[in-house]
């Protein structure tokens, strides 16, 4: 009987297809006889290890050039993309198609999305991801994942990548386009208002609206005929968001605000015209239709939608909702994982929001603790929204220092802080709109400002900065978005577990940033932290049945500081975008999980600002890819 011993080879990547054409089997055995001579055993093993070296002196000076075809395909894709949602393409700085807005939820467009998807999806497949390099492979992964994630959405009714989002819900309290256009409308948001030809792409733009707006009441309709509404609630809240729209008077419209900042150097023919034909857009266009949508909604949509709170009680509302958590977790995670993952986090959060608690000597249970933050008034310091936003600016200020060792690259693309418009102010969060790189347009972190004197302070201002400022959506969109080496659709995709889940795990450095060094400011990080891990329990309990709106309201109050009008507008959010949600925790988790991994992997040769660099230099992408990059980056390091 033979005495065999069996070595397992662990083979990097980059080398497996060179063994798997010598060997046949995954693992390479080498067995050794106890008759042969030692001299024989030797050099088996130095055969190997000349082999393994062979193969990664092979591969290091092996160089896989851009594969042209695949470059053409994904420019192609880019380009007919943003033709398909014109309004995307804006906001991505693409001003080609700036006048079109189509109706891109009727089944018409559906049918137009489905022929793209699919001559593209079946266009990567011709690619072997054996030939590519590295970026190419990446692009391959990206790609295929998002036509496949396409394909399964749109029978579902999910336009994914539009502003209309569901073709049966043209729209919300929260997304699409009637919000949009009044932002850019406004002359100070994405939509340019620079040359004669801006001011004119608006007018064929916004002209377009009426038919829009006829087109999304004939699809509401359709949905009632088959059951298909939103919830009463979200309703109520749209209706008034219109209406502020409808002014007695044309220079109070929030659409006439571009004439008011006309550029100097237009000719005074132009300033005339363009002032003539806008308000006659104002007047006979936008306000009537955004009073007929308005009406619409309250008389014969708002007595026919729902009373249930979750899209289970949809047609195929189970199908839907476990589509939509595939989509916005980029994982294969049911609802009941990512639940029971919500409830053990709010679990361990608490136990540190107690000893906060005691930490500061409060005396009283926890949530008298949320009660003591929300309306103590050493907590609500400013007198006007400027102060508030000065608080938000002084953050950069403090973080500065330490951001320089925590990352080696930092963005191009410059940065400003705004108040939030006020026609969308109260039922709105903050939020990052990116910049571009060519210094047209900053990133901007929009703070929805009510009422200054009742900014409260606890409300986690460091953590908030953190997350859509500075590390967070800041760095990575401007990053992806200068990095020139990427496709242009991989400069400006977007994947709410990578985006969402990097923002919340900024949040998390605080203490290494030089924050959170007041109890309050931690215990506010703390708040925003739980904040994440309740939209796990709430967002899966609605949307799967274990809970009504208003059990999720006070699930929210008992377990955080906010208010019930707060409560209530974050709970409404997430009934009208279901799962999205679910993003930030999920990829939060998985970045601190890699941190860890590779902390441990690599010892002293870890770098934090190398972590991040790498992290951050590819963009976004679903988390099996970012994980599967990153292993080989860790593996690279040893």
């Amino acid at each position: 009987m033979l005495n065999t011993c069996i070595f397992k080879l662990l083979i990097e990547t980059s080398c497996k297809n060179y063994f798997k054409n010598l060997f046949p089997a995954a693992a390479i055995r080498i067995i050794f006889i106890p008759q042969f001579n030692q001299v024989k055993k030797i050099f088996l093993v130095l055969t190997v290890v000349t082999l393994i070296t062979s193969c990664k002196n092979n591969h290091q000076h092996k160089q896989i050039d851009n594969n042209v075809a695949l470059a053409t395909l994904l420019e192609k894709y880019y380009d007919e993309r943003m033709q398909l949602f014109p309004l995307e393409a804006t906001v991505n700085g693409d001003n080609r198609f700036n006048n079109l807005l189509p109706a891109d939820f009727t089944d018409s467009y559906r049918s137009k999305l489905t022929d793209f998807f699919t001559r593209n999806f079946t266009a990567i497949k011709k690619f072997n991801s054996d030939d590519l390099n590295e970026n190419d492979q990446i692009s391959k992964d990206i790609f295929t994942y998002e036509m496949e994630q396409a394909l399964r959405g749109i029978p579902l009714h999910y336009l994914g990548g539009s502003f209309s989002g569901n073709s049966y819900l043209p729209f919300d309290q929260f997304n699409g386009v009637p919000l949009m256009l009044g932002q850019m409308g406004s002359g100070t948001g994405n939509q340019p208002f620079k040359t004669v030809k801006d001011y004119d792409d608006w007018l064929q733009r916004a002209a377009a609206f009426s038919p829009w707006a006829d087109s999304a009441i004939l699809y509401f309709k359709k949905g009632m005929a088959e059951n298909y509404t939103l919830p009463k609630a979200l309703v109520k809240k749209m209706i008034p968001q219109l209406l502020a729209l409808v002014t007695d008077s044309v220079t109070k419209s929030l659409f006439y605000q571009p004439i008011r900042l006309l550029p100097a150097d237009f000719s005074a023919a132009d300033k005339a015209r363009l002032t003539s034909s806008y308000i006659a857009l104002i007047t006979g266009q936008l306000m009537p239709s955004y009073n007929k949508l308005a009406q619409f909604l309250k008389s014969a949509y708002l007595p026919e939608a729902r009373t249930t709170t979750g899209v289970n009680a949809l047609p195929h509302g189970d199908e839907y909702y476990a589509y939509m958590v595939k989509y916005w977790t980029t994982t294969n995670k049911t609802p009941d994982e990512i639940y029971n993952t919500g409830l053990s986090e709010v679990k361990r959060i608490r136990i540190e929001m107690e000893a906060i608690k005691a930490s500061v000597q409060f005396k009283g249970d926890l949530n008298a603790f949320f009660e003591f933050m929300k309306i103590d008034k050493q907590f609500m310091p400013y007198k006007s929204a400027e102060e508030v936003l000065t608080a938000f600016r002084n953050i950069q200020t403090r973080i500065d220092p330490n951001l320089k060792k925590m990352f080696g690259r930092t963005p191009k693309t410059t940065f400003e802080v705004r108040q939030t418009e006020a026609f969308r102010a109260a039922s709105a969060s903050a939020e990052y709109y990116p910049g571009l790189p060519d210094g047209k347009r900053p990133g901007i972190f929009y703070v929805p400002i009510i009422d200054a004197t009742k900014f409260n302070t606890t409300s986690g201002m460091e953590s908030l900065f953190l997350h859509e400022a500075i590390p967070g959506h800041h760095y990575q969109s401007s990053l992806q978005m200068e990095n020139d080496q990427l496709p242009k659709f991989r400069r400006f995709i977007w994947y709410g577990a990578y985006g969402e889940g990097y923002a919340l795990y900024c949040e998390s450095m605080g203490k290494e940033l030089g924050l959170y060094t007041d109890p309050y400011q931690h215990m506010g990080a703390l708040g925003d932290e739980i904040h994440r891990a309740i939209r796990l329990v709430v967002d899966v309990a609605m949307h799967t049945g274990k809970m009504t709106r208003e059990e999720a309201i006070k699930y929210m109050t008992d377990n955080e500081a906010i208010s019930e009008d707060g409560a209530t507008a974050e709970i409404e959010r997430y009934m009208a975008y279901p799962a999205q949600a679910l993003s930030y925790k999920t990829g939060a988790l998985k970045i601190k999980e890699l941190r860890e991994k590779y902390t441990k992997q690599l010892g002293n040769k870890f770098k934090l600002s190398a972590f991040h660099d790498e992290f951050l230099r590819d963009g976004c992408m679903p988390l099996d890819i970012i994980e599967k990059k990153m292993d080989n980056w860790a593996n690279g390091q040893e």
